[in-house]
């Protein structure tokens, strides 16, 4: 019974399902089977559906190939690095060694002449000498003569003071031997002599004969004086032992013995800021070096009748007033040679960058005459600067002079330490002259310079703001000597002056000092011509001298942009042109900051290679057009269509003259990009892609347009057919970069 009830409940239920339910039954099968057919096809379509996967293989090998390029360049950077501590190891080791054969040197030559003071003060040396008194007599009076200096005294004061000095007592008949013949000697100029016998132990030995301010000089304490010069000069290789060091010694002190020494000597009056005022010295001459009894030296600078004016070398503390003071014999010069380059030097060319002693064995006069006329070469060979703004507006030729000028802080070291850096593989010699610069400054730009792999061509003449007035001005002139060496055999020169004011300013200083009468804010009346036989000393050699070449690249700083100043008008009239540097140009991001309208080359155009003049004729035009209608533009007023093209035009082309520190480039590359924007190929660019459209551009003609690149990089003319494949190299950039229109 039970189960018919179940069978009747069930056929209603179907009953009523089939009735009711069905469109939701037939709903919910239909959604099932969509769904399925869905997966299905899907499942099909990732059949078909074969990715690019490489083979097990194609992986092995392409990861095999990773690993080794990676384990190449670490072994590539581990050798690089091995090498750098090598060659720092090498120097340091170099370093040391020279440090210490100089201190051996020094002890050497110390003990030397110490012990030949004592030699010569015992027996039988003493017996010996003065054996020989009476030829040494002979021998002075054989060099005896009078100088114009003595003669001039003689007859102004009728009387020649004429000492006779030795270690003992001389015999009767050598004093009046030597008393006669002098006096002999003077009547031949109607004068009459004040002798005088003098004994003194300080000379060790020997004698000497003094008359007027002349000393003819036969003492072992002077022989020991000269053995200490020579042997302070000469070259320790390294190679010598120290019995053939003993030798060599001996040999000299057996020469010393034969010679009678005959110098000048004066007497300081007195000292005060590095500057000196002597008597006596009655025949020196301008600009000869003085050496005072404590050892320093000094330049005469300043001769009165009276009284001698000399500027000091080094410190003047333990100069005493009343102290003797002689001449060393010859005009004041400078260590120079090969030997200088990568090295940090003062203005004597000795080293201060602890690398030790500079032997150069060669030296020049600091101040030289500049070359003549005839033989100067025009101007026409290039020194790229590597900045766009100078070798396209204001190009710098070889053996021209050309100011920086401008105001503090507006970048005027960057730029030359820029040039410095371009030089680097010309073969061009560079010497930067730091005056009165703070020793960190002159650290850094060496830095830098060594970074950059610059330096090894490169002198650094450092007179620092702690050094004193006199060696301030003597550092350009020392610099210049230097560079004349170079450029006398046949090199290319390039040299620095930063800067000319602090050198003015120290001239100035030393000036009032001598008590020169000042002029126009205070400066001497012959300033002009410290600058003027300073820079005319640069120049472009002809080819019978060699066809040398020194550009000089003085800087001048102002003050508030006033270039109408007494120094930097002088300089401007020296020079071959001026690059100025505007504040307000700096301040507005623009670097270099050059001033197109107050920035002239007077060289010109003979100064740029045909590639850049054809590209740049009319860049200073558009530039200043852009200068002057930028002002305008301030104000708001409506502008047509015209000046809106030369407004946007010109601020492109300020764009890409900006330049970044450390990057100089290479002439065809700048004018590439003068060319690339003048002709509008970057006008549908924006001023921010600038940058990164010079960079693709470059990458493009170095990779894709590399025959074209090479036409380009000789800097001649661009010829219609060179100038059509450069067009359809630049459309094709375009083109084929980011910068289509």
């Amino acid at each position: 019974m039970e189960i018919i009830y179940a069978i009747i409940n069930f056929l209603i239920l179907v009953v009523l399902v089939l009735v009711f339910g069905r469109k939701m039954i037939a709903n919910i099968f239909i959604s099932r089977r969509e769904k399925i057919n869905k997966e299905l096809d899907e499942a099909i379509e990732m059949e078909e559906f074969t990715p690019q996967v490489p083979p097990i293989e194609d992986k092995e090998e392409e990861m095999a190939k990773t690993i080794k390029a990676n384990v190449l360049a670490i072994q590539e950077k581990a050798r690089l690095k091995k090498e750098e501590m090598l060659r720092n190891a090498e120097e340091t080791r170099l370093q040391l060694r020279r440090e210490l054969l100089s201190d051996l040197h020094s002890s050497i030559v110390d003990k030397v002449v110490a012990t030949s003071e004592r030699i010569f003060s015992r027996e039988p040396y003493l017996s010996q000498i003065r054996s020989k008194e009476e030829a040494m007599i002979d021998t002075i009076l054989s060099h005896l003569h009078l100088l114009p200096g003595d003669i001039s005294y003689l007859k102004a004061h009728g009387v020649l003071y004429v000492t006779l000095t030795s270690t003992f007592e001389l015999p009767t008949q050598l004093v009046e031997k030597v008393e006669k013949y002098t006096q002999k000697m003077l009547d031949g100029v109607s004068g009459k002599q004040s002798f005088w016998v003098k004994v003194d132990k300080s000379i060790i030995g020997g004698l000497k004969l003094r008359i007027g301010d002349t000393v003819y000089d036969c003492s072992i304490a002077e022989q020991l004086y000269q053995l200490k010069h020579k042997a302070e000069k000469d070259m320790i290789l390294g190679t010598e032992n120290l019995e053939v060091l003993i030798d060599e010694l001996e040999l000299d002190m057996e020469k010393t013995k034969k010679n009678v020494h005959i110098y000048q000597t004066g007497r300081v009056l007195t000292v005060s800021d590095g500057i000196c005022w002597m008597d006596g010295l009655a025949d020196i001459m301008y600009g000869e070096v003085v050496e005072f009894a404590c050892g320093e030296r000094g330049m005469v600078l300043d001769i009165q009748k009276e009284k001698i004016g000399c500027v000091i070398y080094g410190k003047y503390e333990h100069i005493e007033s009343g102290s003797p003071v002689r001449r060393v014999g010859r005009i004041a010069s400078v260590c120079v040679g090969e030997q200088l380059l990568g090295r940090v030097v003062d203005v004597m060319g000795h080293s201060i960058d602890g690398k030790g002693r500079i032997l150069t064995g060669q030296k020049r006069p600091i101040e030289w005459g500049a070359p003549a006329i005839l033989d100067r070469a025009p101007v026409s060979e290039p020194m790229h600067t590597g900045l766009k703004a100078i070798d396209a507006l204001v190009p710098i030729g070889k053996g021209q002079r050309e100011l920086i000028v401008g105001d503090r802080q507006t970048g005027k070291s960057a730029l030359v330490v820029d040039t410095i850096i371009n030089q680097r593989s010309k073969g061009v010699i560079s010497i930067y002259v730091a005056i009165g610069q703070k020793d960190t400054t002159v650290a850094d730009i060496r830095s830098k310079l060594e970074q950059h792999d610059a330096m090894k061509n490169t002198i650094i003449v450092c007179a620092p703001a702690s050094a004193s007035a006199s060696l301030q001005y003597i550092a350009p002139f020392s610099a210049t000597a230097m560079g004349e060496y170079f450029m006398y055999a046949g090199k290319d020169v390039l040299i620095i002056y930063d800067d000319l004011s602090k050198h003015a300013v120290a001239y100035r200083e030393l000036s009032l000092l001598l008590h020169r009468p000042s002029g126009r804010e205070a400066y001497p009346g012959d300033v002009f011509y410290l600058h003027s036989r300073l820079l005319e000393r640069s120049a472009k050699l002809s080819s019978e001298l060699g066809g040398g070449s020194m550009t000089a690249l003085p800087i001048i700083e102002t003050l508030a942009g006033d270039i109408s100043s007494y120094i930097p008008t002088n300089v401007i009239s020296i020079t071959d042109g001026q690059i100025f540097l505007d504040g307000e140009i700096f301040n507005e991001g623009q670097r270099p900051a050059v001033n197109v309208g107050l920035s002239v080359s007077r060289v010109g155009s003979a100064a740029q290679t045909k590639l850049m003049k054809q590209v740049s004729a009319s860049l200073r035009m558009k530039l200043a057009q852009y200068r002057e209608l930028s002002g305008f533009s301030q104000f708001g007023t409506d502008m047509d269509a015209q000046t809106k093209q030369v407004l946007d035009s010109g601020e492109r082309m300020m764009a890409i003259l900006k330049q970044a520190r450390y990057n100089p480039l290479e002439d065809w590359k700048q004018a590439l990009l003068i060319y690339a924007v003048s002709e509008g190929y970057a006008d549908n660019i924006s001023i921010d892609d600038l940058e990164e459209f010079e960079t693709n551009l470059y990458v493009h003609f170095e990779n894709k347009a590399t025959s074209l690149k090479e036409k380009l990089d000789t800097g001649a003319k661009m010829t219609d057919d060179i100038k059509v494949e450069v067009n359809n190299a630049l459309k094709e950039f375009v083109e084929e970069s980011l910068w289509q229109a």
